[in-house]
């Protein structure tokens, strides 16, 4: 894919006036605010596949010991009972949360969003 075929993509983050902008990115519109997005204007993006994943916490076993488990068998993990899980969207850390009970199902409710560098 070439530079000639980039789009431009809104500032989320509001930093409006950052040195990230490109110098060829189209200027906004007078009087629009370019800091109010609707989910309208994410719609190109609403069938793109994501994986996301919540790490209640990790273990390492050799295969033998991973064969002898069944029902009923509890597995101690690395992480302590009320400590955040970590949420993964293809594979990159995007927040942590806690575990929450929504009727009889099992959920994760967000409560630190990770905000990683962008190279």
């Amino acid at each position: 894919m070439s530079d000639d075929n980039k789009v431009p993509l809104p500032d989320l983050d509001g930093a409006a006036g950052s040195a990230a902008v490109a110098a060829d990115t189209p200027p906004v519109p007078a009087g629009s605010d370019d800091t109010t997005l609707s989910a309208a204007d994410l719609e190109a993006v609403f069938d793109v596949p994501v994986q996301v994943s919540a790490v209640l916490g990790r273990a390492r076993m050799d295969v033998g010991d991973l064969l002898k488990l069944g029902p009923g068998t509890v597995l101690e993990l690395d992480r302590k009972v009320g400590e955040a899980i970590d949420i993964y969207v293809n594979n990159r850390l995007v927040a942590r949360g806690e575990v929450v009970l929504v009727e009889d199902k099992l959920g994760v409710t967000m409560t630190e969003i990770i905000k990683a560098e962008r190279n």
